[in-house]
């Protein structure tokens, strides 16, 4: 299901894989319409926890935690170094969304995420990465130099 609701698709790290290109990319099958981007179904989906932190981070190899923010270490360096990339590239900060889900619960995140993340023209998802929707601008994502970056960046 291509909706930020689905819990599964929100990684312990805080990654709403429902707006990853990977993601969109298999949803939408956008290979067979001629643009190169992997697919993926998400972390938990796929058995990898966190594709990520999981090798950097025994509590999540281990299973003890399945948020980033049920350990007492958080954020760690780690999760840091990841949100400042994402925040600079991608519009988004996973701290941001850990801090979220802990105060508010991951109902309000996902409704949250539905709203923030919505395509003004189908209603669909946006991605993170690029901030196009793979339904309505997939003539712009073929003609995309650089599919993981937005449209004003550097």
């Amino acid at each position: 299901m291509n909706t930020p609701e689905n819990v599964e698709l929100v990684a312990p790290c805080g990654m709403n894989c429902a707006l990853c290109s990977s993601y969109l990319a298999a949803k939408t099958d956008v290979k067979s319409k001629g643009v190169k981007i992997p697919y993926c179904i998400g972390c938990r989906p796929r058995g990898k926890t966190c594709a990520f932190l999981k090798k950097r981070c025994q509590k999540l190899l281990n299973g003890e935690v399945n948020f980033c923010f049920e350990c007492a270490s958080f954020p760690c360096d780690n999760l840091k170094a990841l949100d400042r990339g994402y925040r600079k590239r991608y519009r988004m900060s996973m701290i941001d969304n850990l801090k979220f889900i802990k105060e508010s619960g991951m109902e309000s995140f996902l409704a949250s995420q539905r709203q923030v993340w919505k395509c003004d023209k189908c209603d669909g998802l946006i991605c993170c990465h690029n901030g196009l929707c793979f339904n309505c601008d997939l003539e712009k994502l073929k003609e995309k130099k650089q599919k993981y970056r937005w449209d004003n960046q550097q």
